[in-house]
């Protein structure tokens, strides 16, 4: 799908608060005049809302005129938007202390980074454990197996290979038994016997880990309980903007945290009936349009409890659109406009420059629009300077706060370089020069698209980060955004006179970026999936895990 958006993406268009805040607002509606120190007195309540797989060319303030998004395009018109904003590191808080003291927090959607170390109820990665203190939604990810009515998606391809390689290994321990008997191989029973037993607990790993992917991965949580084994996705919108809507209500007289992490609009697109068949753009436009009117929901509670002014408000997603999304009907992924690639693409435009909107009333410049260079992981220091905080010092902190750069304190982002990867494999680095205001991208590795000639890697699912599905370019691509932001005419030697300069330059940066980073722990691995089912959450006796929503609501 690629909905008519006239010219790019990134172009250069550009209820009454608590008492209190009356003094302040005041003096901020005068240009200039608020204080920074002043403003992060006050400690706005913060709303954080993340789209899932959402194209920077699927919405109305970023140029696409056949799909309607007026809620957010509202909120870019009340705020600030930018142009350059780019996808890195998930969202998340590392401890209360940093940045939540005196401020009540709630996740809500999808957490998507796990629950459980080594036993059941250990919740060694749940929400509550890293500094919320309300948890409604998703502990996993969301995919095609949580819909009955669509085909199964997890891991196709693994899949297939452990079932081949159980069926060799129970051939192999079969072969060995025929041996046995007829005295051909001298080996004692109990090494057969134990053999079969590995084949068989292996087998019943596998297929308790990605036979029942519905029951056991599809699930809602409140809190440390499982509510929702396997979840209703037709009613999961309705439960999500309740529980917003009442945190917030329940929690008006206070500073809070709300970060709403949107199960739109990743596929399997489960859209209500409201807004089935509405868009121009099938069943994906459908939810998009459900997603803004999702947004807008919250906006109104927001207003209606009086909080506008007095909440600093922030859209995202998690990366560009997913070109490989299709299916017998058409495209079920966004539109990166004139960006290259899509998600799972850690290099390329297209999957990493997500739409960056922020709004807070009277602090920060309605309709101003920023062609600076920004990431994801700005939003953890902004935060925490708005929360009265301080980022850890134990650690590199590769964010940088954008208040000043939104209030217009600051004229440039605080970023010479960015890095980008795919994985743990970096693909890319950014030199922006600041002096001349040109932008540089270098690609070290670039996937390799699928049919030869393709934009995306089609029948893959998403693009590889490494291996055969990637091509190693030495000397590296060139590109200069700042001219050619669609990265489609690479530059070399001959045809820019700074070449060597420039990758000489960025190359010294990714060696000194390299120093900071330190190795960690796959947690995401594939003897974690396989061998540990037991470690998924479960409602009931286990392995017969089941239950509906109990409409309980906790009070906090």
């Amino acid at each position: 799908m690629a909905p008519g958006a006239p010219g790019a993406p990134g172009g250069r268009s550009a209820p009454a608060a608590r008492h209190s805040w009356w003094p302040l607002l005041l003096l901020c509606l005068l240009p200039g005049t608020c204080p920074l120190k002043a403003a992060n007195a006050f400690k706005p309540n913060i709303l954080l809302i993340m789209a899932d797989d959402l194209g920077i060319g699927d919405l109305g303030c970023y140029g696409n005129s056949t799909l309607r998004t007026p809620n957010i395009d509202r909120l870019a018109e009340e705020g600030v938007r930018l142009t350059q904003h780019l996808a890195a590191a998930p969202l998340c808080t590392p401890s209360r202390s940093s940045f939540l003291t005196g401020r009540h927090s709630f996740r809500s959607g999808k957490w998507h980074q796990g629950v459980n170390c080594e036993s059941r109820t250990d919740h060694c990665h749940h929400p509550l454990n890293h500094g919320f203190d309300y948890f409604y939604g998703m502990p996993f990810t969301l995919v095609n197996d949580c819909d009955p009515d669509r085909p199964p998606e997890v891991d196709a391809t693994t899949r297939a290979k452990l079932w081949l390689s159980t069926q060799m290994a129970a051939l192999a321990v079969l072969t060995i038994a025929v041996g046995k008997v007829c005295g051909l191989i001298s080996v004692s029973w109990k090494v057969v016997l134990g053999a079969a037993s590995l084949v068989f607990l292996f087998f019943v790993s596998w297929y308790a880990s990605f036979g029942f992917v519905r029951r056991w991965n599809c699930i809602l949580m409140r809190n440390h309980d499982v509510t929702e084994q396997p979840m209703d996705l037709e009613r999961t919108t309705s439960h999500m903007l309740r529980e917003a809507v009442s945190y917030i209500e329940r929690n008006k007289h206070q500073p809070f945290l709300l970060f709403l992490s949107l199960l739109h609009v990743h596929i399997p697109l489960v859209t209500t009936k409201q807004f089935l068949g509405k868009s121009q753009h099938g069943l994906y436009g459908d939810n998009v349009e459900e997603m803004d009117w999702l947004v807008g929901e919250v906006l109104n509670a927001i207003e209606e409890n009086g909080l506008k002014n007095t909440t600093f408000t922030y859209f995202t997603s998690d990366h560009g659109g997913h070109l490989e999304a299709r299916d017998e009907r058409g495209q079920l992924g966004g539109w990166n406009g004139i960006f290259r690639g899509g998600k799972g693409m850690g290099g390329w435009e297209g999957g990493i420059r997500v739409p960056g909107i922020f709004r807070w009333p009277g602090v920060l410049p309605a309709g101003r629009v920023i062609h600076e260079p920004t990431s994801l992981m700005d939003v953890f220091p902004t935060v925490v300077q708005l929360g009265g905080g301080e980022v850890p010092q134990d650690r590199v902190i590769d964010g940088r706060s954008l208040v000043p750069l939104l209030r217009g304190a600051a004229e440039h982002s605080a970023h010479e370089f960015l890095f980008h990867y795919c994985g743990k494999y970096l693909h890319a680095a950014r030199w922006h020069e600041k002096d001349s205001g040109r932008l540089w991208k270098v690609h070290y590795m670039t996937p390799r698209f699928h049919p030869k000639g393709a934009g995306a890697c089609y029948g893959r699912g998403v693009c590889p980060c490494s291996g055969d599905g990637v091509t190693q370019h030495s000397p590296p691509l060139l590109f200069e955004l700042s001219r050619d932001p669609s990265e489609a005419r690479p530059l070399s030697p001959g045809s820019e006179p700074l070449y060597h300069m420039v990758v000489a330059q960025v190359g010294e940066a990714v060696e000194q970026h390299r120093k900071t980073l330190s190795p960690v722990p796959t947690q995401f691995s594939l003897s974690n999936i396989i061998w540990k089912p037991w470690l998924q959450p479960c409602c009931g006796t286990f392995p017969f895990c089941a239950c509906g929503q109990d409409g309980d609501h906790s009070e906090t």
